[in-house]
């Protein structure tokens, strides 16, 4: 046994590493807050631009200053042109957070404020890695389909020009504001795996794109993202709502997991999914086609049915699979997704542990043999 310690927290389960004003989960309420505010009203009355500035600087901001920011985050979407021709040599079979990964270490490269540790060139580069890891996403995605990328347009949000980058079409009001609350609901959520590996890094001062790539590696595992496509392969193979019963009855008598519930921190209905849920419904009638909205809804009650009583609810991947659909992104771009909007999160967490840095180097219990003797080669 390793001197001092005597029990392992498996997965840092109840250890907290670092202080935080950017966001509070109540597990058992169901409630979750940026800076004190709540979700709902941001995703209801704010914007992405306003949400990343809330993030990184501890405040909503001022007219002129959320103008400006915006204007700054519009000014870095373009990728240098090395970078895209990098791109198109990657293999398209290969995973497309892979290729993120890729992109993102191409792109320190060409950043003049990477190496720099003053706080107005890390600022510089938080904002570059928001705006370009979007552009980067939509790139990747459109390359590994084998179509041309769409260049960025200066006069779309942040939302609408990612959904114009990845389709090729302009947004409607209601597309672009569903994609706007999608990048708000997955701005920021404490501590899980991805943003503990940028903190890691980030903890030994290495640079913002290294800490950046880190949470894409974590966020590439099945455990952390992806869940949201395999929730929407699930209701595609359900297929109808009065099979989702029986499915349910099946996939828990078998000791299967059901994609899109259950959360290691929520105890109750996930905040992020009741509004995802609602956007779903209205994009549903808008597209004339309830089919996917219905089928959840009819494994929402199955499971809660069986389920609610130990605590396990929806999470955001039920519905957010769902609305991606219906929005025109292909299941491979979900996480990817994930990992644009996330960024601000993963910078915003590690600017903040830099004002009081110290290096994480957790301890580990050894249990192997007691200290012994070498045995030369001949001997053995």
């Amino acid at each position: 046994m390793t001197a001092g310690f005597e029990k392992v927290e498996k997965g840092l389960e109840n250890i907290a590493i670092k202080e935080t004003r950017l966001s509070s989960i109540d597990g058992e309420k169901g409630k979750l807050y940026y800076v004190g505010y709540p979700i709902e009203e941001l995703a209801e009355h704010s914007s992405y631009e306003e949400v990343c500035f809330l993030l990184l600087h501890g405040r909503l901001p001022t007219r002129n200053e959320l103008e400006n920011f915006s204007a700054m985050l519009v000014s870095e979407r373009s990728l240098p042109q090395q970078v895209v021709d990098v791109l198109r040599t990657l293999p398209r079979t290969a995973p497309l957070m892979s290729w993120l990964k890729t992109g993102v270490n191409l792109l320190s490269l060409f950043d003049p404020d990477a190496e720099k540790t003053d706080d107005e060139s890390r600022m510089k580069t938080a904002t570059r890695l928001i705006s370009k890891v979007a552009t980067l996403t939509a790139t990747a995605y459109r390359l590994a389909r084998g179509l041309e990328p769409v260049e960025p347009r200066s006069d779309l949000s942040h939302a609408g020009n990612f959904l114009y980058m990845v389709t090729g079409n302009k947004a409607s009001p209601l597309e672009e504001k569903i994609m706007d609350v999608a990048f708000i609901l997955h701005a920021e959520h404490e501590l899980p795996a991805s943003t503990t590996a940028a903190l890691v890094v980030a903890s030994t001062l290495s640079d913002l794109y290294s800490a950046v790539s880190a949470g894409i590696g974590a966020l590439k595992g099945p455990l952390h993202g992806g869940a949201n496509e395999r929730a929407l392969e699930m209701l595609h193979t359900i297929g109808s709502p009065d099979k989702a019963d029986e499915y349910v009855a099946n996939e828990l008598a078998a000791k299967r997991r059901i994609m899109g519930f259950g959360h290691r921190v929520y105890r109750s209905f996930d905040p992020r999914a009741r509004i995802f849920k609602r956007y779903l419904e209205q994009l549903s009638e808008k597209r004339g086609d309830k089919t996917l909205l219905q089928i959840a809804e009819a494994v929402e009650n199955a499971v809660i049915k069986r389920m609610g009583g130990k605590s396990i609810f929806p999470n955001i991947d039920l519905y957010s699979g769902p609305v991606f659909h219906l929005l025109g992104l292909g299941k491979e771009i979900f996480t990817p997704f994930f990992a644009a909007a996330r960024t601000v999160g993963w910078l915003a967490h590690v600017l903040e542990y830099w004002r009081d840095n110290r290096l994480i180097r957790p301890r580990a219990v050894y249990v192997g043999p007691e200290p012994r003797s070498y045995i030369p080669l001949d001997k053995r």
